[in-house]
């Protein structure tokens, strides 16, 4: 509630009137004027609450009368009165009734009471009250207030003196809060401030507003006060303390910074009053010297004051944070005081409370950069910001070297470095060869026997300060062991973190504002701001001298983990930061400091000597005073982790790592993984220590140039603790990292890293020269590793790389070479493998620049270096061999460079290299290479170093004689294996024959000469006879193709194949221009086979129908013109089909016995070949293809999938059972159907007599789903049971068959499609193919469960209905040519098979797999409803008979006796019931009935639908009789109540029949839709879906005798049904006997003419 709501006002003025009462009451005997004045009040108020609406301001108005009643209470110095009239007034002040008068007349009360001593605290409780709730108290009344509350601080009570400190302070931030809020309400107007006069602080008052005067007034007084002289407002002060006058000043400072700022009056008062101030209250302890003797100097010398100066200190922080743009020069002066304090002379509490407040600037970066651009960037100016930075650093150094009060501990430390302090312990021992084992208890810093503890002072980022902070204290506090360490380390991690984040975050801004530039004006060149980049510099340039000494005396003496880790982060981001900002000497600096301490103690590595010896040269100073460095001792105490030998020579044997060392290589591992983009030539510094590291610790280069572990070569092995053991593959995968990470770098850092490793690289091979020990390979590794991850740039960087690499070929140390040779090659095998942008066949300069290395490798003597180039070349023939193109003759030079001088082994893999050429990429080369080529083999015809090769050499020029003299070797060859002489030979077991020898001889020299007929055909076509030759070729490969030795006969297929795919190449001459035009490679149509054999691939047979496709719209290159050359070319390729059909006859003829167990079977690789070779043949012969042809092609086809296979080899061809896949083989074949088909289709229409061919090849195969094909009379067993899906892995027959089901559906699924397309051709039709599909479809269907697969009867049904669909319009259309009457019986027979089957469904079947099966039969069904019966005039009357037979068969309920109860409901086939009862229905009532055919399916479906239903009703009198009181099943209750619905509506029709006009009547018969029963909706116990109508139009022609007699029949069955049990039966049944009654009238004669 407000003060001003009315219910506040009432109860105000109900209280003042209750105070003045009580006041009246009090005073009633010993002060009369006070009862008096009260009882005048209480009027006072009555009159101005009745004559005032708006009571607050009457009462303001009159406050002064109001008031005094308590004034005078008060004056009666009665301790009740007085409370009570405090507590009065009080309340009015919190309304804000209190006028500037009254106000007045109450502090002049107070002051009274003050002076009496009377009621202290409650005095300063009304003036809190008064000055902050309201802001009618200004100049001296204000003054007086104040005046009174310090007065009271300063009285003999504790408590007292404590509550008016407080309301000291809360006053003095009132007062600047009104200046504050008064600025706010005249914000925005501009006022004229009048002349100023003078430049006295008296006159300049006058200019300010009331608020901003009293405050001007209150802190001129208190810096009067501070300084001991008499104030000028606060009249009436009697007494000031320096420390309460430092902190008020101090807080009004830090609250309202914006005072000063804004005010010209204010900053006067900073630089004229509060500067001097400080600066004269600091001298004493300017001039204080510990330890220094007073009677040398002239006067005394006034000892520091521990409160004054940690206030002075606090007041500077203030003034140096807040006001440093308004104070440059006295800040100056304020700096310069500070870096003095923290001199070794000054007391250790001086410096601590220094370091704190330098601390407090070191977090604040922003600040730091404003010194250095005000006072080191200026000429003749204080280096402020260099001197903090050195001073920090001096400092610590001092703490090591000067033993001190503050760290007495230190100053007992023995040399052995043990040392105690009141917060931890150190004990050191030396251990054997100088290294001690070390137990600290806590982190500290350890240096030449000084133990210095480290603390946790504040968290990262802040400075949280203790002995700033201590404004209780009035002595000078202890301080602790390492506390000034411990403030003056986290100034200097707060400083580096400080500096380096403040600018990369303005680095990234600045490129930021370059990459919106760029994008923004692509042609301007953008500029940063003028003068950013020299502040930054100037800042590094000042500190880095003091950080990096100050950093690495710390992290030599660290002994604390994450001290560690800090301070090499530190110089970590500092030597980033230098780089990116360009500076060099500090850049090395940092990183030579890193790398140093990552090395052993005194290691001697030339680049950091050399590098440190630069560096102290520097200059270090403070206030222009140098200052000695202390150099890092290396002797702390740390773990040693491992001990190894040093890379190069060292003054002590072995060297040891330690923990520390280790930790510093991950820094400097990290410094390249992250920053390498900056490190320029420090590359040289880090990967000089990171080989040296590495060579310590054992890491040896693996495959990719990876390091590994590996044991030491020479001398003592390494010693590695566990620690070290599992962080060793941590650090090989950094450093692999590393070099990947390479690929980030730009060009010239790429550049920068490359030249590093080759200076690494060569002085490595230095150290290699003339001795055996084991070389450095750390830089050769690391070139390929760096050269592998950046292919996509390799041009850039391929020149410098390889050049050095060759040169490290050529060492005479043979592990360096080979590991030179080892990078060469895999770059060069990995350049070519790179999916480089353009391609490489695109950018054949490329190309060549990659090869080029691999050919300047001839130029090496050692034959090591050749053995690995010629390797490296079959590599890459292998992998690259198709896509060489330009960089042939250089891989052919390589591989002709040969000498007599060079041993066997290399000769023999040159020439491996030479037989790969000539018998895989002859082809594909370019021509003018082959003049190359023969040279090349030449040359090997020519060395005298191994005989064979030589002979060989020749045979590959020259083969075509050659091929019957290897035939008749081949085949008469020793079969007895060749036992190795001497045992110096190993023979491979698939060359262990004189035999197997020999058939390697046949396939080269058979394989060279089809390439030469392949790639030269027009040539050779010139020189007469070569008809006879290509006779003489086609023999061979038939011999071949029919060898026993599988080798030899799937090369032959191979060559078959090869010179299948010839077209018409340029001839000679047309060579001329450039070479490469005539590289066209004949268009592959199927992939090359390939010889079985280690590292083959298999045969290749899938996607060849689109392969084929591609083939056919290829244009093929014309033959020569003329006729004769078009036909002899027809005859070339016709006697190539004689020869297919040769070797497919002989090679798939079955055995003729029984026993004929060494009777040779073909394989399945061989026939797969074989029948893919069809495709390619066809394309040549298929303009005279006859039916002649055809057949032989079946005969082939069907005995090559009829062909076993080898139980041995059936777990690699044959798929697992549940997978239903196609072997290549059974593929191939259907693939050659398919060519064959379309081929077919597109030709012309005397080709259209051969698909009833296709057709019976395709049935005979759809046959082999029942009863797989037998190959002559020889055993095989079956490689799965199909039936139960169970592999029987371990068959006894020696022959397996093939699951042939996956192979049958197929086949049936391309029937149909070709069926699909043809059903109308001529000869199809007359070919009777569709009695053909439907005869052969019977055996499944009729199997059904029978069948091997389940899949099998599923897809036969589905098959035959679209089949049907297809081919029963056609047989309709054709009915009168009588071509389909052999078909209605085969068809019905089938229908009869199928749904009656004679299998039983297997026990395992589920229901839902039941209702599944039993949908199939409905559709059969309703495939008789809608496409037989309906059109009656096309079908024979005798089908028609087997169709009712069949639909009332079907309509009686049948169930199996396994079924149990709960099954019996569903496994009825009710829906099959319901169905074929409907169809009977329908038929029944046919309003189609025009021809005499159609009329007789309408009275054979009422005779059969009249006998269904006297059957029905029969049975179920009989069940109902002898099931007593048992309910019969619910199928037989919804059977009889269909039927009996059936008749009603029978009879009602009979009822209207009409005969002689013929009249149409409608039969509304109510019927569920749900597939499950035939309920009507009003049977109780069955849930029913909506009832539809059903409407049949029909016309009931005459009905027959026969027909009256069924119905008449009927009636005595339905009487007995009379006692049926069943309420719904017996509903049914009345509707039925109805009708009933029209037939029991004795017939009504007529009369006409006298005739009956």
């Amino acid at each position: 509630m407000s003060t001003s709501s009315p219910e506040a006002v009432k109860k105000l003025l109900e209280n003042m009137q209750t105070d003045l009462r009580s006041l009246s009451m009090e005073c009633k005997k010993k002060f009369p004027p006070v009862k008096e004045a009260a009882e005048s009040g209480i009027v006072k108020i009555k009159t101005i609450a009745a004559r005032n609406t708006d009571i607050l301001p009457a009462l303001k108005e009159n406050s002064s009368e109001v008031v005094q009643p308590f004034l005078m209470g008060c004056g009666t110095k009665e301790p009740k009165i007085t409370q009570l009239c405090l507590a009065a007034i009080q309340r009015l002040m919190s309304h804000e009734v209190v006028s500037e008068a009254a106000a007045g007349n109450i502090i002049n009360m107070l002051w009274q009471l003050m002076e009496n001593g009377l009621e202290e605290l409650k005095l300063l409780q009304t003036v809190l009250v008064l000055l902050t709730t309201n802001t009618v108290v200004h100049d001296e009344v204000l003054s007086k207030a104040i005046v009174l509350c310090f007065r009271l601080h300063f009285t003999k009570d504790n408590i007292t003196n404590n509550t008016a400190a407080a309301t000291v302070r809360q006053v003095v931030t009132v007062v600047f809060e009104r200046m504050v809020s008064e600025d706010e309400r005249f914000k925005g107007i501009v006022e004229q401030p009048p002349p100023v006069q003078g430049n006295t602080n008296r006159r300049s008052v006058t200019t300010l507003r009331p608020s901003a005067k009293d405050a001007y007034m209150l802190f001129q007084d208190l810096c009067q006060l501070v300084n001991a002289d008499a104030p000028y407002w606060l009249v009436g002060m009697t007494e000031m303390t320096r420390t309460f006058g430092l902190e008020l000043l101090e807080s009004v400072l830090n609250d309202f910074p914006g005072v000063f700022l804004q005010h010209q009056e204010f900053s006067f008062l900073l630089k004229e009053r509060v500067c001097p101030l400080v600066i004269k209250l600091f001298s004493p302890n300017i001039k204080f010297r510990q330890g220094s003797s007073s009677a040398a100097s002239p006067a005394p010398v006034e000892k520091p004051y521990f409160p004054i100066c940690m206030r002075l200190l606090r007041v500077v922080s203030v003034l140096i944070k807040h006001f440093y743009s308004l104070l440059v020069t006295e800040c100056e002066i304020f700096l310069s005081l500070l870096v003095k304090f923290l001199d070794g002379e000054k007391p250790q509490w001086l410096r601590a409370v220094a370091v704190e407040s330098v601390h407090r600037l070191c977090v604040q970066p922003h600040l730091l950069r404003s010194f250095c651009q005000s006072y080191d960037m200026k000429q003749h100016s204080t280096k402020v910001f260099r001197d903090i930075v050195n001073a920090l650093g001096s400092f610590i150094q001092s703490l090591f070297i000067v033993p001190n009060v503050g760290n007495a501990s230190a100053v007992n430390a023995p040399a052995g470095g043990s040392a105690s302090g009141p917060q931890g312990t150190a004990q050191s021992g030396a251990g054997p060869g100088g290294i001690s084992g070390t137990l600290i208890t806590q982190a500290a810093f350890e240096y030449r026997g000084i133990w210095i503890p480290l603390m946790t002072v504040s968290a990262q980022g802040s400075a949280k300060a203790t002995y700033l902070e201590m404004l209780d204290k009035v002595e000078p506090p202890s301080i602790p062991e390492g506390y000034a360490m411990s403030v003056a380390f986290s100034a200097l991690l707060d400083l580096v973190r400080g500096i380096t984040t403040m600018i990369e975050k303005e680095l990234a801004l600045e490129e930021e504002a370059a990459a919106e530039s760029r994008e923004a004006q692509p042609d301007h060149k953008w500029e940063p701001p003028p003068g950013t980049h020299l502040v930054w510099e100037e800042m590094v340039s000042a500190c880095w001298c003091g950080l990096l000494a100050a950093l690495s005396l710390l992290l030599d003496a660290s002994t604390d983990e994450t001290a560690t880790e800090n301070i090499l982060k530190a110089e970590l981001t500092m030597a980033s930061l230098c780089g990116r900002l360009g500076l060099v000497t500090p850049r090395d600096a940092f990183i030579t400091a890193i790398c140093k301490a990552s090395l052993p103690p005194h290691y001697a590595l030339t680049v950091l000597s050399s590098n440190a010896a630069n560096l102290s040269s520097k200059a270090y100073s403070i206030q222009g005073q140098s200052v000695q460095i202390i150099s890092p001792s290396s002797e702390s105490h740390q773990q040693v982790v491992a001990v190894g030998q040093p890379l190069s020579a060292q003054p002590q044997g072995t060297v040891v790592l330690t923990a520390k060392n280790i930790q510093c290589m991950r820094t400097l591992l990290n410094l390249a993984h992250c920053h390498g983009a900056v490190l320029g030539s420090s590359w040289q510094l880090v990967l000089a220590t990171l080989q040296h590291l590495v060579w310590i610790l054992g890491l040896k280069p693996s495959v990719g140039g990876a390091l590994k572990p590996g044991r030491a070569v020479e001398g003592p092995s390494t010693v590695l603790t566990t620690a070290v053991m599992t962080d060793l593959p941590i650090i090989s995968n950094i450093l692999s990292r590393l070099f990947e990470s390479s690929q980030y770098l730009d060009d010239v850092s790429l550049h920068h890293l490359i030249n590093a490793l080759c200076s690494l690289s060569l002085e490595a091979m230095e150290m290699a020269y003339g001795t055996n020990k084991e070389p450095s390979l750390f830089a050769i590794a690391k070139l390929l590793e760096t050269g592998l991850v950046n292919m996509d740039r390799i041009e850039i960087l391929w020149r410098p790389l390889t050049g050095h690499l060759l040169e490290v070929c050529q060492h005479p140390n043979s592990r360096m070479r080979e590991w030179g040779a080892e990078a060469l090659t895999a770059l060069i095998k990995a350049g070519l493998d790179y999916k480089h942008e353009p391609p490489l066949s695109q950018n054949q300069r490329l190309q060549l620049l990659l090869l080029n290395p691999l050919k300047e490798l001839s130029n090496v003597l050692h034959a090591d270096i050749r053995q690995k180039q010629l390797e490296s070349v079959l590599q890459i023939l292998q992998s690259q061999g198709d896509s060489l193109g330009p960089g042939w003759p250089l891989v052919l030079g390589v591989i002709g460079a040969i000498r007599n001088d060079q041993g066997e082994t290399l000769i023999r893999t040159a020439f491996q290299c030479l037989q790969l050429v000539v018998t895989d990429f002859l082809p594909t080369m370019p021509c003018m290479c082959l003049q190359i080529v023969v040279d090349v083999a030449g040359s090997f015809g020519l060395q005298n170093q191994e005989l064979n090769i030589s002979l060989t050499s020749i045979g590959l020029l020259v083969l075509f004689h050659l091929l019957d003299c290897v035939r008749t070797s081949s085949t008469t060859a020793d079969k007895e294996k060749i036992e190795s002489g001497g045992g110096n030979i190993l023979i491979h077991h698939s060359r262990d024959t004189a035999e197997k020898q020999w058939a390697e001889t046949w396939v080269l020299t058979l394989a060279g000469v089809a390439r030469i007929f392949n790639t030269r055909r027009y040539l050779l076509q010139k020189l007469g006879d070569f008809f006879k030759a290509w006779e003489v070729l086609l023999t061979h490969i038939q011999s071949a193709s029919l060898s026993k030795n599988n080798e030899v006969s799937l090369a032959a297929l191979k060559s078959f194949q090869e010179i299948l795919q010839i077209v018409t190449p340029v001839r000679d001459s047309d060579k001329a221009g450039d070479a490469f035009a005539a590289m066209g490679v004949p268009p592959v149509l199927i992939d090359p086979l390939s010889a079985s054999g280690p590292g083959r691939p298999l045969v290749r047979s899938d996607s060849l129908v689109e392969r084929l496709t591609c083939y056919n719209g290829a244009e093929l290159q014309a033959p020569p013109p003329g006729e004769e050359s078009a036909l002899e070319d027809l005859a070339l390729w016709w006697s190539a089909w004689n020869t297919w059909y040769r070797t497919g006859t002989d090679s798939t003829r079955p055995p003729s016995g029984q026993t004929e167990k060494l009777s040779f079977i073909p394989s399945q690789p061989f026939l797969t070949a074989l029948i893919q070779i069809f495709p390619a043949l066809y394309q040549h012969i298929k303009a005279n293809f006859s039916m002649e042809d055809l057949k032989k092609l079946g005969v082939i086809l069907h005995g090559a999938v009829s062909v076993p296979i080898s139980s041995d080899a059936s777990p690699f061809i044959l798929p697992s059972y549940t997978e239903a896949v196609l072997t290549s083989l059974q593929e191939a074949v259907l693939t050659a159907l398919d060519v064959l088909q379309k081929a077919i289709c597109v030709g012309p229409e005397n080709l259209q007599i051969m698909y009833p061919a296709i057709f019976e090849q395709l049935l005979l195969f759809v046959e082999f789903s029942c009863k797989p094909p037998q190959y002559g009379r020889m055993e095989t067993k079956h490689v799965a049971n199909a039936k139960y899906n169970q592999i029987q892995l371990f068959a006894p027959a020696e022959w397996v068959a093939l699951n042939y089901v996956p192979f049958a559906e197929r086949s049936l699924e391309v029937l149909v499609e070709l069926y699909h397309k043809t059903a109308c051709h001529k000869a199809v039709i007359n070919e009777k193919v569709l009695q053909s599909i439907i005869k052969t479809l019977r055996m499944p269907l009729g199997l059904k469960y029978a069948c091997p697969s389940e899949s099998t009867w599923k897809l036969a049904v589905s098959s035959l209905l679209k089949v049907l669909s297809i081919g029963l319009p056609v047989a309709r259309q054709h009915s009168s040519s009588g071509k389909f009457d052999t078909m209605w019986p085969e068809l019905a027979n089938a229908f009869k098979d199928f749904l009656f089957t004679k299998s039983s469904s297997p026990d395992n079947l589920s229901i839902q797999e039941f209702q599944k099966n039993e949908a199939i039969d409905v559709e059969v069904v309703q495939l008789i409803s809608t496409e037989i019966l309906p059109f009656a005039n096309f079908i024979p009357k005798d089908f028609v008979g087997q169709i009712m037979a069949m639909l009332n068969k079907g309509s009686i309920h049948s169930q199996s006796p396994s079924f149990t109860e709960a099954e019996i409901d569903v496994r009825m086939r009710e829906e099959f019931s319901k169905v074929c009862f409907e169809t009977l229905l329908q038929f029944s009532f046919s309003n189609k009935a025009s021809t005499p055919q159609e009329g007789f399916i309408s009275r054979m479906a009422l005779s059969v639908l009249l006998k269904r239903s006297q059957d029905v009703l029969q049975r179920y009198v009989e069940d109902e009789r002898l099931s007593g009181r048992c309910p019969l099943p619910r199928q037989q209750v919804t059977e009889i109540i269909f039927v009996l619905k059936a008749i009603s509506t029978l009879m009602d029709s009979l009822k209207k029949t009409q005969p002689e006009n013929g009249l149409y009547h409608t039969l509304n018969m109510k019927s569920p839709t749900m597939p499950a029963s035939f309920i009507p909706l009003h049977v109780p116990r069955v849930q029913l879906g909506p009832i539809c109508q059903m409407t049949f139009k029909f016309q009931l022609q005459s009905v027959d005798d026969n027909t009256w007699a069924q119905v008449i029949a009927l009636y005595p069955t339905l009487v007995e049904c009379i006692t049926c049990s069943s309420s719904d039966v017996s509903s049914a049944l009345k509707e039925a006997l109805g009708p009933f009654k029209d037939f029991m009238q004795p017939p009504i004669s007529r009369f006409h003419n006298g005739d009956s």
